[in-house]
Parts: C-alpha cells; sequence; structure tokens
C-alpha cells in the first residue's frame, strides 16, 4: 500500500505555483511549446510570464553569404535564459546585401525594389517599389508608419544628401528637405549612426560628432550641432534606450583606446552627463579581438544596448539600465567561425515575448534548434 502510495506520488501532475516555479527556469522557446500541452500548462505560462514577464531584449543575428544573398542564417540570442536559437526564414527570399539601421528594421534596396521589415523577429516582410533616387549606401530607419531613407545617393545623382520617405499606411513616396549641407562629406551609413523615436530621427557622423534631427511630420531637419562630451572621442555611435538617447563613444585614439563610455544625451540642448564605462576586463577583451579596433556598433531595446566589434565581432558585451546604473555583462558570439567568418553579418535587438513566437514560428512554420551558450 505504501508503495503504491509512493508511486502515485511520483507520478503526480504539477499545478499552481509549483508549476510556475518550474517554468522560471525554462527558456522562453520552450514556454511557447509548453504553453499548448494542456489549458493547466497554458494557465501556468501565462500567469509566470504576467508575474515574471521575460523583459530582456533579444539579440539577433543575420549571417549572410557576400557571394550568395540567398544563403543566409538567423540565430537569436536569448540573454535571459543564455541559450542561442536558430530560426530558419521561410518567408523572404534575400535577393540582395540586407541591412540594418536601428533595433528591429532590416530592408534590402534594390534600383527597382525596397523591402523591409520592423516587427520583433521579423515574420512579416513589406515589398514596395524603389525611391526615385537611385542609393548605394543610404540611412534607412522607420519612424512611426513612415519610412525615411536619407543621403547614400550613387555618384550620378545631383543630391547626395536627398530625402524620400514611404508611408506605410497610404503606400506612398514623398520628397523632404534634404540632409543640411554639412552632413554632405559623409552622409551614408557607413558613416552615420542612426537612432529613432516615434517622433523622430537622429543623426550621428560617427566620426565628426555633428548630429541632428529628423521630423517627419514637418519633412524637415533642425540645425545641427556638435555632440561632443569634454573627452577625446575618436569614433561614437547613437541609440535610444529606454526613453533616453544615448551616447556610445571610445575615448583616445585607435592606437591607445583609454576608454568606453556611455552618456544620456539631452534631446533639447544636446547636453551629455556620462553614465558609465566599460569595465578593465572587458575593455580589454573587446580592444584584444583579431583586428584592430577602429569602430564600434551597438543593437539597443528596452533598456539594454549590445555592443560589439563589427569587424570581428568575437564577443558581444552589453550595458543593461537598472535604475540608472550600468550593469555589464558579455558572452561569446557562438554563431562566427571560420567557416563564415567572411560573411555578412547584420544585428538587431528587439523584445520578444510569447505572442511574437506564436506568430514567428508558427504562422509561417519556421523551424528552429536551440543550442546552451557557455560565457
Amino acid at each position: 500500500m505504501a508503495g503504491q502510495n509512493q508511486d502515485e506520488d511520483q507520478t503526480a501532475p504539477l499545478y499552481g505555483d509549483l508549476l510556475e516555479a518550474v517554468f522560471s527556469h525554462v527558456p522562453l522557446i520552450d514556454l511557447m511549446p509548453a504553453s499548448h500541452v494542456s489549458k493547466t500548462w497554458r494557465s501556468a505560462v501565462f500567469s509566470h510570464l504576467y508575474n515574471s514577464p521575460r523583459v530582456k531584449p533579444w539579440l539577433i543575428v543575420h549571417t549572410q553569404s557576400r557571394r550568395n544573398p540567398s544563403m543566409t542564417t538567423i540565430h537569436a540570442y536569448d540573454p535571459h535564459s543564455h541559450v542561442w536559437i536558430e530560426i530558419m526564414q521561410t518567408q523572404i527570399k534575400f535577393s540582395c546585401t540586407l541591412k540594418s539601421s536601428h533595433s528591429t528594421f532590416l530592408y534590402m534596396l534594390s534600383p527597382s525594389k525596397f523591402t523591409f521589415s520592423f516587427d520583433p523577429l521579423n515574420a512579416t516582410w513589406h515589398n514596395v517599389g524603389a525611391p526615385v533616387i537611385w542609393r548605394s549606401d543610404p540611412v534607412v530607419a522607420v519612424v512611426g508608419s513612415r519610412v525615411v531613407i536619407a543621403g547614400g545617393a550613387c555618384d550620378f545623382e545631383d543630391d547626395p544628401v536627398a530625402v524620400e520617405m514611404y508611408d506605410i499606411d497610404s503606400g506612398k513616396w514623398d520628397t523632404c528637405q534634404s540632409m543640411p549641407a554639412v552632413m554632405k562629406d559623409f552622409a551614408a551609413s557607413t558613416w552615420l549612426s542612426i537612432a529613432v523615436t516615434n517622433q523622430k530621427m537622429y543623426a550621428l557622423g560617427k566620426n565628426s560628432g555633428i548630429i541632428c534631427s529628423f521630423d517627419p511630420e514637418t519633412k524637415r531637419w533642425e540645425d545641427p550641432c556638435e555632440l561632443r562630451p569634454n573627452l577625446p572621442i575618436f569614433f561614437s555611435v547613437i541609440a535610444i534606450s529606454g526613453d533616453r538617447l544615448v551616447l556610445v563613444g571610445l575615448v583616445g585614439d585607435v592606437e591607445n583606446i583609454e576608454s568606453l563610455s556611455i552618456w544620456d544625451v539631452n534631446c533639447d540642448t544636446f547636453n551629455c552627463k556620462e553614465m558609465g564605462k566599460m569595465p578593465p576586463e572587458m575593455l580589454e577583451r573587446l580592444t584584444n579581438a583579431n583586428t584592430p579596433l577602429s569602430s564600434i556598433d551597438v543593437s539597443s531595446a528596452g533598456d539594454l544596448i549590445y555592443i560589439y566589434n563589427p569587424s570581428d565581432p568575437v564577443w558581444i558585451f552589453y550595458c543593461e539600465f537598472t535604475n540608472g546604473v550600468c550593469q555589464w555583462g558579455n558572452f561569446r558570439n557562438l554563431i562566427l567561425n571560420d567557416r563564415n567568418r567572411m560573411n555578412w553579418f547584420v544585428f538587431t535587438c528587439s523584445k520578444v515575448g510569447i505572442d511574437d513566437l506564436h506568430k514567428a514560428f508558427w504562422s509561417i512554420n519556421r523551424k528552429l534548434s536551440v543550442k546552451l551558450t557557455g560565457n
């Protein structure tokens, strides 16, 4: 009798708080199929996510062959569970170079077609006609319901800083005020860093420190100014973190990088207030990569910023803002290896919820696999 009761106890199902406690240790990607096991499990999954939401944004890495753009793989890193997820994309055919200027926004631009996506896991793509100006390296950003394409015009075009805007709701292109003349010599995505709010797009010269903003409602640019804290910054980028505009800069010079610092930028005065510095041991790891560190890039969402060397992203670093304090961390990029090192890497970042996973993996019949990381 005692043995029978013991067997029953061993096979008793989990309910309530105990089941939620178990789910707290389960990666978000595994909670999706778990929510379909039964009504009880579904209730426990959503109760757990409601009480303890997975708020840390995912880093998404798109690896594209330079010779054959259609050979593109997609992986996502979940910082809450420390797992990499391979995503098999079946909806879109990658026909030309994939690019991203900020956050979740991805695009491909050819002389005849403009293809873009901006949902968290890029499950939905929009295909529209190309802008009038033929561009080779523009900055492209989605601001509210509008997509702004600025600069990067080909040499034979009359205006190298021309700006066009696509309205997603109406499906129409419109011409806007050109970028400020002072940005003419570096009006391309190679030399500009972009940050976007729901109302404005900010553009910063990575080497010059000149910043200006564009308002899609008025279709005009505000007067540019220099964004320079009282330090010798030789390279900088901008991002939106939470509700703040932040500046991430390399201090010193290429031969002697003194620090990597982050500043909070006042969007009205463009004054900068330092928020934190990368710990010395992480800075050493960043600068001791296989290639000299002459630039950095960032991907951000929520209160988290991922930082990496775009030429050799062996390590990914992140800064999370908690009550105004910078908390730093890093992990190895398991996607980078000797076979794909010469490929094209595109990084995006987004907050991902279980609804986004359902849409991305089930509605378009994606496949996935999970691999544990080793930090």
